[in-house]
């Protein structure tokens, strides 16, 4: 029977799909598993194999044409075959789709946190269509990590299909169900999306060929049922062993209730049974008491021999709690703002070290005149709006159809307040002196934290200092504050080894952070904005003259 193949849907997006090469010519035999052409989809260009055999009998779109998903994209059937008659309708033939006056059960079952679903639709009798489980609450694809099983199997409820890689681990993916394994739909490796064909279980030697080359899940329209009141959640339970290890300290392992099903990975079951270990033998190290490859491949005969006293416990449980604050305007400001900062601009880092010797001894100077005080950020501000006079460049903004290089400099100071961080600036920096820059920095900050100050106070900065030292962090890495093309981070002072012509002496030094917009600010441009700093810094007594 001719079996039509249409253009998959091969990424979640994908509405269209170009043929970029056929690897089979008309007249070809086709095995299930061989490559039939390579599609580029609006992702990436992808092998596209066959899950039919027989031999090809017709080609819909030829190399370099594109055709909408679900369309026909080939035909393949028994040699000699007339289907003309497919020909002239189209290339469309009345699939066995569900419909709704199909018989459709879904059926859910929950065991260690597995579900599979479960579509029957007018199939042969003992027939069951296993699709592609949701594994995690936001898991919309999986990828067959490996079979554990092979066509032709015996298949027992509880028996382990297959290990499914989701977007959070890989699980194994156990059978609810019992009869052949008939065919298997994703090869190792592939990825399907959820409710994507997976593997059909049945009476050994039913033909399902129809059926899997049918199947679609995106026309079915299902009544969901549940067969099952209760979840089935069994009580886990573990056995304690005490046991003597290698250097003779006893130590208590975990071991599954061998009433229970037994916790044990794939690849450790082979292993085992490969090198002839009994797994009644294994001390699982794994999560909740689980076998795992580490266990099979350190087994000691002598050491499991050593077992004793068996005590029972549960598994440990506990009540998840947690929160929820409704957000803020201004932590939606800020994310909003920081979000379209990092992601449109792109940031560059550059770190440097610079001596606090100086600036230690000129503050203490500066802060026996009576009525005076002023910080180490206060000497940062101050030295950051001077060299960026004399650097433009990164005292500049963008705008997408020019860029702004500002001749004043009004110097933005971040300030951390209960629901966030506020930005207030200081106006023409430069041309204040370090005990005004002081004054307007503390004022901000109490009138911050108060919340009263007001949009303008916090508008129009060309640049941005963030100072996190008087936390005890010594270097960090800032979002840039647009339309700001540079911010610069500010550690604490740390005191350390040094050397100093030629000595090693006891030093003090800042690491200092500067972000900058590439589109703005070249590395060189950065660089040379630093050394300026770090000559004001350094020498802050240069800043009166």
């Amino acid at each position: 029977m001719a079996i039509i193949v249409n253009m998959p849907r091969l990424s979640d997006t994908m509405e269209e799909g170009t043929v970029a090469s056929w690897l089979k010519k008309v007249g070809d035999k086709i095995e299930e598993g061989d490559i039939l052409a390579e599609i580029e989809t609006d992702k990436a260009t992808m092998e596209f194999e066959s899950f039919n055999e027989g031999t090809l009998l017709h080609i819909g779109v030829q190399e370099g044409e594109t055709t909408m998903v679900d369309k026909l994209l080939a035909i393949i059937g028994e040699e000699g075959e007339d289907i003309s008659s497919i020909l002239s309708n189209q290339g469309k033939v009345e699939q066995k789709n569900i419909t709704e006056s199909d018989s459709i059960v879904e059926v859910k079952a929950e065991q260690e946190n597995v579900t599979e679903t479960i579509i029957t639709k007018s199939l042969p009798d003992g027939v069951i269509v296993v699709t592609m489980p949701r594994l995690s609450d936001t898991m919309e694809e999986g990828t067959v990590a490996s079979w554990l099983k092979n066509v032709g199997d015996t298949i027992e409820e509880g028996d382990i299909l297959a290990e499914i890689e989701t977007d959070k681990a890989t699980m194994e993916f156990e059978s609810f169900n019992e009869g052949t394994l008939l065919f298997v739909g994703l090869n190792e490796g592939e990825s399907a999306n959820v409710d994507d064909l997976l593997a059909i279980i049945g009476p050994a030697g039913t033909d399902v060929s129809a059926i899997a080359a049918n199947f679609s899940k995106s026309s079915a329209k299902t009544e969901v049922k549940s067969e099952l009141s209760e979840p089935v959640k069994p009580v886990v339970k573990e056995i304690v062993k005490t046991e003597t290890n290698a250097v003779g300290d006893t130590v208590s392992v975990v071991h599954p209730n061998s009433s229970e099903r037994l916790h044990i990975s794939p690849l450790a079951r082979k292993m085992a049974s490969d090198k002839g270990i009994s797994l009644n033998q294994l001390v699982g190290t794994g999560e909740n008491g689980r076998i795992i490859k580490r266990d099979v491949e350190n087994f000691n005969p002598s050491f499991s021999e050593n077992i004793s006293t068996d005590t029972v416990k549960f598994v440990p449980t506990g009540q998840e709690d947690f929160e929820e604050i409704k957000n803020s305007q201004m932590r939606k400001t800020i994310a909003k703002r920081l979000g379209e900062s990092k992601f449109t601009a792109p940031h560059y880092y550059l770190n440097v070290e610079f001596d606090m010797d100086n600036a230690i001894a000129f503050r203490t100077q500066y802060n026996t005149v009576p009525d005076t005080k002023i910080s180490f950020n206060d000497i940062i501000v101050k030295a950051c709006a001077l060299a960026l006079r004399e650097h433009p460049q990164v005292n500049s903004q963008w705008f997408a159809d020019r860029m702004k290089l500002n001749n004043h400099v009004h110097v933005g100071v971040a300030v951390a307040v209960e629901d966030g961080l506020v930005v207030p600036v200081v106006r023409f920096a430069n041309e204040q002196s370090l005990p005004q820059i002081g004054a307007v920095v503390r004022d901000f900050a109490g009138r911050a934290r108060n919340k009263k100050l007001t949009p303008q106070e916090m508008d129009g900065s060309t640049f941005t200092v963030s100072n996190l030292g008087m936390f005890g962090v010594e270097s960090f890495t800032s979002i840039i504050n647009q339309p700001n093309s540079a911010i610069l981070s500010v550690g604490s002072i740390v005191q350390k080894p040094v050397v100093k012509n030629g000595q090693v002496v006891v030093g003090n030094t800042i690491k200092l952070t500067l972000a900058c917009d590439h589109r703005t600010i070249d590395g060189a441009t950065g660089a040379q904005f630093l050394q300026t700093l770090k000559g004001y810094v350094e020498n802050p007594v240069t800043m009166l003259i």
